[in-house]
């Protein structure tokens, strides 16, 4: 029996209808409404046209044929808002160090939070980059331009290939609007997706600038119990959510100098409170390996030199203490918190390390393996030698006795030294019976091969600006696959050309 002719045409608009994101109204920071979100709405961005979209991230959410819709489209540019309307959050922060009080989401919004099609409990928040101006803008624009929304698309998902927790980015697009910054630029919009956006600056502002102990015990209340229900369930949930948090942290400082990404702003308002990546600015990837390195031009004490994250990170944690204090019973709670990171942080980077030598276990005398790995990195930063090319090609190196391992060893001016160290590893791998094939299978998982250096970005950043978005979706492709030999791609995984030195980085980038 054929169905109604009115129920047929509601059931084949179905079908035809693309599965978008199914946004709630009762997301955390719709739920916790003033003070610590505001409706506002975007600035519509004229004549939009996609840049690029991530495919595998629309398909892991359920999206893929929403996103190729107009409607995704307009909903993505800010010209269409969400049935709940869109939102920014108020937070402060820590800036280089000093006290900067209040800043906020100042060209972001919130779209809200979605039901995505991966699972029934899989709930994410869509965030717009460079929508207009918000109450936070203060002198800004609110906008964002193509050159630095080309960079944050490509790392949010290049660091998600990598395995080191991150932002996510759906889609960028852009718009002939013209934008200001050191020169004239145009207009951009990134779609950010992550769990939550809550940074340290958001539990700072409302103790040292809103002075709102209600408020913040919403805002505690609320994430731990979305995010970290143990804390909650905890004698004291404040000092267990630091805890939590400490301990986040210092997985992902461990990632970070394992793989040698240089974030370049460290603010307490660029740390996420689940221990994501976030904010991508003056970010860079190493080329020479040298700990002192500086990405970020505006950076002109060093203060977030790539050797200097890890500490950095736990003074942030301090300043997380500090905005937590007024729920906890003493400063001892917030001490004994923090502690988990000075713990986590050396044991996760130890075995990183142990797994990027090929190391199945750690040596009987732990030190051993930590003598092993930072002889290597001293060897690195001495000669100057590329960092990701020397990890991968390190996954060739042969135990044998004799063997001269050129391809590796033509990499450092200091032979004689890469000798010594190179005749220690080699016993040490003979020690643990380790057969060369299967290391290098095992290695060439956790050292990539391809990596988001500033020159490929630049490369595709120069080609978009002339209209060619070819070059940022085959970017993205090879970096998606980052551990993969990809032979076809090769060009992208050789040295900096010599101009890649003079490229400068900063916060508006």
């Amino acid at each position: 029996m054929n169905a109604p002719e009115p129920l047929a045409a509601l059931a084949a608009l179905a079908a035809a209808t693309p599965a978008a994101p199914d946004f709630r109204d009762d997301g955390l920071m719709a739920g916790l409404g003033l003070p610590h979100a505001v409706p506002v709405a975007p600035q519509p961005l004229p004549q939009p046209h996609w840049v690029a979209r991530s495919e595998a991230l629309a398909a892991e959410l359920g999206w893929a044929d929403w996103l190729a819709s107009d409607e995704a489209l307009a909903l993505l540019s800010g010209n269409a808002q969400p049935v709940g309307g869109t939102r920014a959050t108020v937070y402060s922060g820590h800036q280089f160090g000093v006290w900067a009080g209040q800043l906020g989401d100042g060209r972001a919004l919130l779209l809200g939070e979605a039901q995505t099609h991966s699972g029934p409990a899989v709930r994410v928040e869509l965030q717009l980059k460079g929508s207009g101006r918000t109450p936070y803008s203060r002198m800004g624009d609110g906008r964002a331009v193509l050159r630095s929304s080309i960079r944050e698309f490509l790392c949010s998902e290049a660091m998600a290939a990598l395995g080191i927790p991150t932002t996510r980015a759906l889609a960028l697009v852009g718009s002939p609007l013209p934008v200001r910054r050191e020169r004239m630029e145009t207009a951009a919009v990134v779609t950010r997706v992550a769990p939550s956006f809550l940074r340290f600056g958001h539990f700072e502002h409302f103790t040292h600038t809103a002075a709102d102990p209600s408020a913040l015990q919403r805002l505690v209340d609320a994430t731990t119990r979305r995010f970290y229900p143990e804390a909650a369930a905890a004698p004291c949930p404040a000092a267990a959510l630091l805890e939590a948090v400490s301990r986040r942290t210092a997985t992902l400082l461990a990632q970070w100098q394992a793989v040698g990404f240089c974030h370049g702003v460290m603010n307490t308002d660029n740390m996420s409170i689940l221990g994501l990546t976030i904010d991508y600015g003056p970010f860079g990837f190493l080329d020479a390996y040298d700990p002192g390195h500086v990405c970020n031009h505006s950076d002109h004490q060093g203060r977030y030199a790539f050797a200097r994250q890890p500490n950095v990170a736990f003074w942030n944690l301090h300043a997380l203490a500090q905005a937590l204090l007024p729920l906890m019973p003493d400063q001892e709670q917030a001490l004994a918190a923090l502690e988990a990171y000075r713990v986590v942080f050396p044991q996760a980077l130890a075995g990183a390390l142990r797994a990027k030598l090929g190391l199945r276990e750690a040596h009987q005398h732990g030190s051993a393996d930590g003598a092993l790995a930072d002889g290597w990195l001293r060897l690195l930063a001495q000669d100057r030698v590329d960092h990701g090319i020397a990890w991968r090609r390190l996954a060739g190196f042969a135990s044998t006795e004799g063997a001269d391992n050129a391809p590796l060893r033509d990499l450092f001016l200091d032979r004689a030294a890469f000798d010594v160290w190179a005749a220690g590893y080699a016993a040490r791998l003979r020690a643990e019976a380790s057969i060369d094939a299967d290391r290098a299978l095992r290695m060439n998982r956790v050292n990539p091969k391809f990596l988001l250096r500033n020159h490929l970005a630049e490369t595709a950043i120069a080609r978009a600006e002339e209209g060619d978005f070819g070059e940022v979706q085959r970017l993205l492709k090879v970096l998606q696959r980052p551990y993969d030999e990809q032979a076809e791609h090769e060009a992208y995984a050789g040295f900096p050309p010599d101009w890649a030195q003079q490229l400068e980085i900063s916060c508006s980038s």
